[in-house]
């Protein structure tokens, strides 16, 4: 997620798996064990073709297919089910909700996980960072807000990714014991309104929507309905996500897709998006085997905190900033029109291995394969040369500067 963005990101949540254009029956394949949404009926209804994905039945595609989905959320307004992440509020223990120093205390608490600038955090905004391990791996990405309500103070509303959200939450209560604690927001659901016409079309019903900043919160109503509006995303498109009672998401939903503009979108077309987006996918592009310096996000690292070193993993990550990392995650750009997947081997122009794909797939924008992966330092200039396998055979293929679709977000002149 990068413009590259300072220290703000637009990322919403996790991707998704690919998908044909084939509509099949959604409820097809369904397990007890799997959890639903709250807009389960409403994409089986439209069509969807239901699939496993984080522990929910989710939508990976509409009759109209991925590619076309792709191309409408780049072209109009796409609407996206993101209920499945994980949505929790942290309040701090240490001070009276609603005074000045309830915000120091929940932002220097949070601070003790993340490399991130949250104490400086303004009322309704929001900030992108990571949760660290001990050795400077990332445990996951998230999205930090700070409410705007005067009220609200000594909280933060974070969104984790749905895969490794119950480990996310084990994490911030076990390390924030005594200082802060979560209330899980598992009565909330979560939308995603993406695309050039997203604006436009929110601003129908929310008219204060078209002046939001890119990475800005409200609290406000649709339909008598509360909900909170974020200018943020995670298909490099300008776009919105709203939070509301899992008990009115359909009505919400509903009422977005009755605009003109606006089409259900799965999470075949997701992955797309973000992939041409230059946009990390936890468990793929990031883990907790790769620091930040090494994910291309140095600049989660604010500024204070780098003097500071006091974040975990700091010795690591400082290290890295100042010498550069071993590998570094590029984009790639295989020739021909064979897609080079996650795992595939990246051989130097030699033969030798310097690395693997991540991410890969078709990107429909660009017209072509594209992929993201890791590269020893010294391959990762854009226009370096390289090889990537695809079925056992060698595809000539170049670095190339990420995103490889550029971002759209909102910025105010």
């Amino acid at each position: 997620m990068h413009d590259k963005p300072s220290k703000d990101d637009p990322r919403g949540g996790a991707g998704g798996g690919g998908g044909g254009a084939a509509p099949a029956a959604a409820a097809q394949g369904a397990t007890a064990s799997l959890a639903r949404t709250p807009l389960f009926d409403l994409h089986v209804a439209l069509g969807a073709k239901m699939v496993p994905f984080a522990g929910y039945e989710m939508p990976v595609h509409y009759p109209a297919g991925t590619l076309a989905e792709h191309r409408h959320t780049r072209e109009k307004a796409g609407l996206f089910d993101v209920s499945h992440m994980g949505l929790a509020v942290l309040k701090t223990s240490e001070a009276a909700p609603g005074t000045p120093e309830a915000h120091k205390a929940v932002a220097a608490a949070i601070e003790t996980l993340v490399p991130g600038e949250i104490a400086r955090l303004a009322p309704g905004r929001m900030r992108y960072t990571v949760f660290l391990s001990a050795d400077g791996g990332i445990l996951d990405d998230l999205m930090i807000t700070r409410p705007c309500e005067p009220d609200a103070a000594g909280s933060l509303f974070l969104v984790v990714n749905a895969a490794v959200k119950a480990r996310d939450f084990a994490h911030v209560e076990a390390q924030l014991a005594g200082r802060a604690h979560l209330e899980i927001a598992d009565d909330r659901a979560l939308l995603a309104l993406q695309g050039p016409q997203a604006a436009a079309v929110l601003s129908r019903l929310v008219p204060e929507a078209a002046d939001m900043a890119f990475m800005s919160s409200l609290g406000t109503q649709i339909d008598a309905i509360p909900v909170t509006i974020s200018r943020c995303g995670y298909t490099g498109e300008d776009g919105f996500e709203l939070c509301m009672p899992s008990n009115q998401a359909t009505a919400i939903a509903e009422r977005l897709l009755g605009e003109a503009e606006v089409a259900p979108i799965g999470l075949g077309a997701r992955d797309t998006l973000r992939l041409e987006a230059g946009l990390c996918l936890y468990g793929h592009d990031i883990d907790e085997t790769t620091s930040p310096i090494e994910a291309d996000l140095a600049w989660t690292v604010a500024k204070r905190r780098r003097e500071a070193g006091d974040f975990p993993g700091a010795e690591r990550i400082l290290r890295e900033l100042r010498e550069g990392p071993a590998r570094r995650r590029v984009g790639i750009r295989p020739e021909g029109r064979a897609v080079a997947r996650e795992g595939a081997i990246i051989r130097d122009e030699a033969g030798a291995e310097i690395g693997r794909l991540t991410s890969g797939g078709f990107g429909p924008t660009i017209g072509g394969p594209v992929a993201m992966g890791y590269v020893a330092s010294g391959h990762a200039a854009p226009g370096t040369a390289l090889q990537v396998e695809v079925r056992g055979k060698a595809v000539p293929a170049r670095v190339t500067p990420l995103p490889f679709v550029p971002h759209r977000y909102h910025r105010k002149s």
